[in-house]
């Protein structure tokens, strides 16, 4: 299987078969001997329109890491977006620059489609808005395959901002590609998991066994699951709503005496930053996997280099 020019936008784009290449390529390129030299003279750059800590970080080392090096911008202030230069003639220069691979973070939905539109070269999509961060679902899977064993046949219940929070978008867009998972989506009414995902896991669960759940209490499910996927409260999505905001931190909040009845398998997983949704108590029980996950990134986005460049096949 070829990835070599391909962009990675959304997790539609990719089939099964592309994901679990993906997947299984992981811990080949992990511990690669040679390593350092796969990316030697490639050049990535990095557009963020968005502020970013571990997507950003673990991109730069990743290319790092395979040889290669790293260019362009961490915050859209210093460049000319300022002066209102277009999107489409931003990624136009950055393409005629001699980068080979440009990893673009933008808070607008549709913008990394935008880009690949736009570049020669190949995109890879670090998060554009509310709609999907498809190298985040992939660590997601691979982190579900490393604690669980498999992905086909999970409990997993997302919990907390499922309107705004792209993670979540993505994850159960990738898990519709696989079979027999129960989804749980917990989160408050105003902030569920949008009615055209809802229904597409109903369209497509029946014909992969699929099941769809949605609640609003953390504590009716977590004995039920193999993952509880937490996530933070999109505030900058909710700026005019803050009271509102206040109210769902303190309700939608983990913390470890609840987990005395989960499995001894089951993990706890964020996106991070976490602000209050997992209290730190949770921190120092079996069940705490997110900065393991976080960690896993690293190792996804290596990968995902490595094949876009034409490194690894």
């Amino acid at each position: 299987m070829n990835f070599q020019g391909k962009d990675i936008i959304s997790m539609n784009d990719l089939t099964r078969e592309e994901i679990d290449h993906i997947l299984a390529k992981v811990d080949q390129v992990r511990n690669l001997p040679e390593k350092g030299r796969l990316c030697a003279g490639k050049v990535c750059a990095m557009m963020f329109f968005e502020p970013s800590t571990r997507t950003r970080t673990s991109f730069e080392v990743a290319m790092r890491n395979l040889g290669g090096e790293v260019g362009g911008f961490y915050d859209r202030k210093i460049t000319s977006a300022e002066k209102d230069e277009s999107l489409w003639d931003t990624v136009k220069m950055h393409d005629g620059y001699g980068f080979n691979v440009i990893v673009i973070r933008h808070p607008l939905k549709g913008a990394a489609r935008l880009a690949a539109e736009a570049a020669e070269i190949p995109v890879i999509n670090a998060g554009d808005g509310p709609n999907q961060h498809p190298t985040q679902t992939l660590l997601d899977l691979y982190s579900l395959q490393e604690t669980q064993g498999r992905i086909d046949g999970l409990t997993i219940a997302m919990v907390g901002d499922l309107a705004n929070g792209r993670t979540v978008h993505s994850m159960t867009e990738a898990l519709l590609k696989y079979t027999d998972c129960r989804m749980i989506f917990i989160s408050p009414r105003d902030l569920a998991m949008p009615r055209f995902l809802i229904d597409k896991c109903r369209k497509v669960g029946a014909q992969r066994n699929i099941t769809v759940e949605e609640g609003s209490r953390i504590e009716d499910y977590i004995s039920e699951v193999d993952v509880l996927y937490m996530t933070r409260i999109q505030v900058e999505r909710l700026e005019e709503r803050m009271a509102v905001v206040e109210k769902l931190r303190s309700i939608y909040r983990l913390e470890a005496g609840m987990l005395r009845n989960a499995r001894p398998t089951m993990k706890v997983m964020h996106p991070l930053p976490r602000v209050t949704e997992i209290a730190p108590d949770v921190d120092a029980t079996p069940h705490a996997y997110y900065f393991e996950q976080a960690r896993n990134g690293l190792f996804v986005r290596e990968t995902l280099l490595a094949l876009i460049l034409g490194a690894v096949q």
